[in-house]
Formats: structure tokens, sequence, C-alpha cells
């Protein structure tokens, strides 16, 4: 999809102006304000179809010439962090929405029915293996709706750096977006989507082959159904190859040399959620919860591999239950697959009900790393993380497929 996008996107560029990305937060702080204070069944219901091109906006993060900003931005290795972009997409990806359904309208007066934007997936996030963004440089965010369906809507988005002149691509980003009543008890009608061109066609039409997908992928969740023939294969033989020689019994298990169990690779974190990390529905900010997920993943990664390691996939993040101030979130994190030098690792996030001690998932990561040499092999002990090995090189290959 990457191509395709950017050469739609880059027709439009030349006539946009950037905004920076506190401009776009204080636009879609103001124009949820003022949808939150319309009448309920008030405002349009039936919206007329959008263009592409009526959603589409570019935005700077403007490093170079504020270095306060800077501040926010940088980690120990003097590069963006990435935890930081996550919440910055998540934002841009809810202020597209809306403008689409403003259809040219301007912000903060609402010209549809009351409704709350929120993030339903990260459908994918592939980021370049050539570029490290720093802060020497501004950033630049475009994106625009490139999916409609009746209350889930689909947009894309790209960022990149102009390097002494030279445009560095960084990364590409699908979020999956639904609208809902302010008090999010049933969905809402988004504008439908009108196509101008060719490329836009064709671009809808993979919007819709990646719907499909993830429904097909539900569909054979290992929770629904058991691995199939050449899956259940590999988990025996690397059963087998865990078996002590020395004592043919199935509960003597030993370890090849270079290899770690899946479970002795974890790494929990609590966070207390506070008010400064509200969205501007007074929930939790996702993409707070993002890069809680995504810093937990990373430092998870560094100590398994023992080297310096960077993103370069997000795939296909959940958001089941929102979350409310005051609730404590358990994040766990762990490496379910490994080839060479990369890693797959899921982040499972639960709040955590004090009273009671009952937990609830709320949103489940999978993030893919790279480190700087090749990393053990990580191996299922029991079933269970047998059927996270499965589902983790599941997507590993799928992504292999993408690129």
């Amino acid at each position: 999809m990457a191509s395709l996008f950017t050469h739609i996107a880059r027709r439009f560029q030349s006539t946009l102006k950037p905004n920076t990305i506190q401009y776009v937060r204080d636009e879609l702080q103001r124009h949820v304000s003022a949808v939150m204070k319309m009448p309920p069944n008030s405002g349009k219901t039936i919206l007329e179809p959008r263009t592409m091109n009526e959603s589409k906006a570019l935005a700077v993060i403007p490093l170079a010439s504020d270095k306060s900003m800077q501040l926010q931005y940088i980690n120990w290795r003097q590069l963006v962090r990435f935890g930081v972009i996550l919440e910055d997409l998540d934002t841009f990806a809810a202020y597209l929405v809306y403008r689409h359904n403003q259809g040219g309208a301007p912000m903060a007066e609402p010209n549809h029915q009351p409704m709350s934007i929120v993030t339903a997936c990260v459908d994918n996030i592939q980021i370049s293996e050539d570029h490290n963004i720093t802060p020497d440089w501004d950033i630049y965010m475009a994106g625009n709706v490139s999916w409609v369906g009746k209350s889930s809507i689909e947009v894309s988005m790209e960022l990149w750096q102009d390097v002494n002149g030279q445009r560095s691509d960084y990364l590409k980003a699908t979020f999956v977006m639904v609208a809902r009543n302010p008090s999010a008890t049933r969905s809402l009608p988004l504008a439908p989507l009108k196509i101008t061109s060719v490329e836009e066609e064709e671009l809808f039409e993979r919007g819709e082959t990646a719907r499909k997908m993830r429904k097909m992928n539900e569909a054979r969740s290992l929770l629904k159904f058991p691995p199939n023939e050449a899956e259940r294969s590999l988990l025996h033989d690397m059963f087998v190859k865990t078996l002590d020689p020395k004592n043919l019994s199935f509960r003597r298990r030993i370890l090849p040399p270079n290899h770690k169990w899946i479970e002795d690779s974890k790494l929990k974190n609590a966070v207390l959620c506070f008010p400064s990390q509200r969205s501007v529905y007074n929930k939790i900010f996702g993409g707070f919860i993002m890069r809680m997920a995504f810093e937990l993943a990373w430092t998870n990664a560094s100590m398994y591999s023992k080297h310096r390691v960077d993103i370069v996939a997000v795939d296909d993040i959940n958001f089941k239950n929102p979350v409310e101030i005051g609730d404590i979130l358990l994040l766990s994190s762990q490496v379910c697959f490994t080839s060479g030098r990369r890693m797959e690792l899921s982040v499972n996030v639960e709040v955590l009900e004090v009273e009671t001690g009952n937990r609830k998932i709320t949103n489940t990561f999978y993030f893919t790393f790279l480190s700087q040499a090749d990393v053990p092999t990580v191996v299922p002990r029991s079933y269970a993380d047998g059927m996270l090995f499965i589902s983790a090189k599941r997507r590993f290959d799928s992504a292999l497929a993408r690129s």
C-alpha cells in the first residue's frame, strides 16, 4: 500500500500549508468541545460523500526550530522517541476523520451529528530501516481517509524528514477508527467516500481487502481453531529438540545452546492513570497507552537481545475497552518469536479493579524489533506459549509477505 498512498499524497502536498502538531491538537480539542456541546439528536445524520482530498492534511513537528519541543521528543541516543510519535499519529488520525466528516466546513463548527471518533485498531505501521529519525530536522506528517465503511473508517498516514533538501521517508501507518455516539453506546454512520480517480479506487480497494483480512484472521484465531498441520509439526519438532537425550522422558526438558524459554522472556509494568493523560473525551488517551506499551516492549527486547534494538513494524493493535482516569494498568510484555536479528513481541494491557482484583484486557499490541546481532531463539515450554509462538510467527510471515 505504501507506494500508491505516497503517490496520491504527494499530489496534494504542494498545495497544502503545514500546520504544527500543536495546532492539530488544539483544533481537535476545539472541535470535540463544540461537538460535546451539541444537543442530542441534532446535526446532520446523513452526510454527503466526501473526497480523499477533503480530509487531506499536512502537519509539522517543528523540532529544528523549537528547541523546547526537542526535550519532549528525544531519547538518550539523541534520536526521536517512537512512543511519542505513536501519540501524535493517534491524534492526527482522529483529526483527519473529523476533517472528512466536515467536508470542507471549518473545524469547531460541527457539520455532523454529535459523535466520538475513537481508535479501533492500528492495522500496521511500516518503519524504514534506512532512516533513524533525528531531532535535527522537522518531521512532516501527511494523511487522509483512504476507506470508509458504515461506522468504521481507515486513515493512511506517512512521516518523513527533509534532510539537506532530500526527502527521507520514515514510516507509513494505517489506523482504523470508529464513530460512536457521545455515550459510546452505539455506532454512528460516517460520510461515505467519493472516489475521483483510478488511483483512489485502488487505494480504497486495498482498504477493503485489509478489512476482509482482519475478519479472516479473527475467524481463524487460535482462540477458536487449533494450529494447522504444518504449525503442529513445528511445535512438535521444537518439543522434541528440548527433550533431554540422557533421560528420554516427556517431563525432562532442556534448552539447546543459544535458546530461551518464552516464559523467561517476560517484562511487566504497572501504570496509574492521571488526568494529565486524558484524551479529548476525558478518557485515558489511546496514544499514551501505545507509548507505555512500546517503551515496555523496547526495554524487554533490549534486555533479551543484550544489544541496541530498533523498531521496524507495529502490527494489529486492538483497542477493546476504554480506560478511565484513575485506573491501574497492568502491562505484560514477552518475546514470542525470533528469527535471526528480528524479534516479535506482544504486550497485553489489562485494567485492574482494585476492590475485586478482577482484570479486564483493554489492549493487545504487537511489535517487531531489529537487533544489532542475532538473538537467542525463543521456544515455547507450555501449550499456551506454543500458541503465542504460532500467533507471532503468523504475523511475522504476513509482514514478510507485505514487504
